[in-house]
């Protein structure tokens, strides 16, 4: 179900019907205006995003789920381009699952073919606009020619460091955790390591998600108004704020992301210790 639109994010919209929750003009630090207060100091350091609700939107619209993917492509552009303007380190997003696989051939051929052709269009506009693109998941079961271009993306961006967007295919939290197992058995195996060395620093060595410096989010969103996470980030969520939005992806643009870093710089984080309240 569409989100309509309440009494306070029309107090941020001008009268021209744009949204003005997020001002291109800058203070003297470089850093965006906001009309509602963000503290720039409690601002995430990696955010993750579930992105639901692709064929819905389209579906609600009468029209091909591929609409829904393109539509839904934008969104993500919209969110890289705030994340930049904002400084937040790392943006994850979950793009395809290990169980998305089971779903029709003909949608999975299209979702290779549009994210491979999307990621060829906007790599100019990553390395201009300082981007580094990492990949997790097991890209072993993506197209060649697919898996050579996130080579080569990989390569071309790893020293960009305005934003690192982390790009999750073919992956899923399970998936995740037992290749660090593997990975820690066989050291394990060859005398590498002692079982007792094992640890949760150890675990976190051999998770995909050493690729960033920030390898635990801090904020997950999901889009759609489902409540579960889906099977992704199972370690790294360990004490991640969570954060649902009822906006089906496509529809989920400034507002609705400034809306969720507002939810989470007002919660306290305990990290499972005591309230300081």
């Amino acid at each position: 179900m569409l989100v309509e639109e309440d009494e306070e994010e029309d107090r941020h919209r001008n009268e021209n019907g744009n949204d003005t929750s997020l001002r291109s003009d800058v203070d003297s630090g470089g850093f965006p205006h906001f009309t509602v207060g963000l503290r720039r100091d409690l601002l995430p350091k990696h955010v993750a995003v579930i992105m639901d609700g692709n064929r819905r939107w389209a579906r609600l619209r009468d029209l091909p789920v591929d609409s829904g993917y393109e539509a839904g492509a934008r969104s993500l552009r919209v969110l890289v381009d705030v994340c930049c303007k904002l400084r937040i380190p790392v943006l994850t997003v979950f793009a395809f699952s290990t169980d998305n696989w089971f779903r029709p051939k003909v949608e999975i051929e299209f979702l290779m073919s549009m994210f491979e052709k999307g990621v060829r269009e906007e790599l100019g506009s990553f390395i201009r606009e300082d981007v580094q693109i990492s990949f997790i998941g097991d890209t072993s079961k993506l197209p060649g020619s697919l898996q050579e271009l996130i080579a080569n993306v990989e390569e071309s961006t790893k020293n960009n460091s305005r934003l690192q967007l982390v790009v999750a295919v073919s992956y899923s939290g399970q998936y995740d955790v037992v290749q660090a197992c593997r990975k820690i058995a066989l050291k394990v195996k060859d005398g590498v390591l002692m079982p007792e060395d094992i640890s949760e620093s150890l675990i976190e060595e051999e998770l995909e998600t050493n690729c960033t410096q920030f390898p635990y989010p801090d904020l997950l969103i999901r889009t759609s108004g489902e409540l579960r996470i889906s099977n992704f980030f199972l370690w790294q969520l360990a004490y991640t704020e969570l954060f649902f939005s009822q906006s089906l992806w496509p529809d989920f643009g400034e507002f609705e992301f400034l809306e969720a870093l507002r939810a989470f710089q007002s919660r306290q984080r305990r990290y499972g210790r005591e309230s300081n309240q």
